[in-house]
C-alpha cells in the first residue's frame, strides 16, 4: 500500500490554496502549509499536529523558504508534492506601474515559486520522486487584458519556467505541472487582495473599465468552484504521468481557443514575411 503523501502548499490561508489544504486533510494526507499570517491559517484549518504543519513564511526571502522546507522534512520525513499557489493580482497599465510595484508582483508570483523549487529539489533528487505543481492562470497564456500586463507577465513566466523544469527534472523521477485556473470564486478580486496602481492615469479608460468590471461585476460571480480545483490537483498527483499543462474551467478552455485562433490567424496572414528571412 502506498504510504501517505506529504504536501507542501504555499498561499494556504485562503482561496484555492485553503481549499486544497482542507481537502488534503479530509483525505488523510499530511500537509505543510505556508501563509503570511499564521493566525488566519490556524483559525481556518487548525493547530500544528502530526499531519498538519502551518508555517508563517515570507516567500520572497530565499532563506526563509529554505528553512520552511527543512522544517517540513524534519516534521514529516519527506515531501511528495510541492504546490506553488501563493500570488496576488496587480492591476495597472505598464506606464502607470512603478518599478517597485512591478518588482513586488514578480517577487511574490515568480521568485517565491523559484525559491520553493530551489529548496525542495535536493530532497526530490535524493528520494528519486516528487511532483511540483505551479499555479499560473489563464493570464499565463492570454495577455489581452488591459491593465493586467504585469500580472500576465508574472504568469507567463511561471508557464515558461515550468515547461523547462519538466524537462530538467524528469531524469530524477520528478514531475512538473503548470495549472491554468480560469475565474474561481475566491477572494482574489476583493479589494483586500487585489492591488491597483498607486498613480493611475485617467487617460487609460479601457484599463479603468477592466478594473471596475473585475472588482464590481466579476468578483463574487466567478463560475468555478475552488473545491473542485483542489480535487483536480489531487487527481493529477495520483497519475504516473501527470500533464505538464492543466487548464481548469470551461472559461479557461474558451480563452485558450480564442488565443489559438488569434495566433493561427496572425501566423497565416504573415507567413510570407515569416519565411522571408532565410539566408540566400
Amino acid at each position: 500500500m502506498e504510504t501517505k503523501k506529504v504536501w507542501f502548499v504555499t498561499g494556504a490561508s485562503k482561496g484555492i490554496g485553503l481549499a486544497l489544504v482542507k481537502k488534503l486533510i479530509q483525505q488523510g494526507m499530511a500537509v505543510a502549509a505556508t501563509t503570511r499570517q499564521l493566525a488566519a491559517l490556524e483559525q481556518a484549518v487548525g493547530q500544528a499536529s502530526t499531519d498538519f504543519l502551518p508555517l508563517e513564511v515570507d516567500l520572497t526571502a530565499d532563506q526563509a523558504v529554505k528553512e520552511a522546507i527543512e522544517k517540513s522534512v524534519a516534521h514529516f520525513g519527506k515531501i511528495d508534492v510541492l504546490v506553488n499557489n501563493a500570488g496576488y493580482g496587480q492591476m495597472g497599465t505598464l506606464e502607470e506601474l512603478s518599478d517597485a510595484e512591478v518588482k513586488e508582483n514578480f517577487d511574490v508570483n515568480v521568485f517565491g515559486s523559484l525559491h520553493s523549487i530551489r529548496a525542495v529539489m535536493p530532497y526530490f533528487r535524493a528520494q528519486g520522486f516528487g511532483h511540483i505543481i505551479n499555479i499560473a492562470s489563464v493570464a499565463g497564456f492570454s495577455g489581452n487584458f488591459p491593465g493586467w500586463g504585469i500580472y500576465c507577465a508574472t504568469k507567463f513566466a511561471v508557464v515558461g519556467f515550468t515547461e523547462a523544469l519538466a524537462e530538467e527534472v524528469k531524469g530524477f523521477g520528478v514531475k512538473a505541472t503548470v495549472v491554468y485556473p480560469g475565474y474561481f470564486r475566491t477572494a482574489f478580486l476583493t479589494q483586500d487582495s487585489i492591488k491597483t496602481a498607486n498613480n493611475p492615469i485617467a487617460a487609460y479608460e479601457t484599463a479603468r473599465a477592466s478594473e471596475k468590471t473585475h472588482i464590481q461585476e466579476i468578483n463574487g460571480q466567478q463560475p468555478n468552484d475552488p473545491d473542485k480545483a483542489a480535487e483536480a490537483m489531487i487527481a493529477i498527483s495520483q497519475e504516473e504521468n501527470p500533464p505538464v499543462h492543466l487548464l481548469l474551467g470551461e472559461d479557461a478552455l474558451q480563452l485558450l481557443a480564442a488565443k489559438q485562433k488569434l495566433l493561427a490567424t496572425d501566423v497565416e496572414s504573415w507567413k510570407s514575411l515569416s519565411l522571408s528571412t532565410a539566408i540566400g
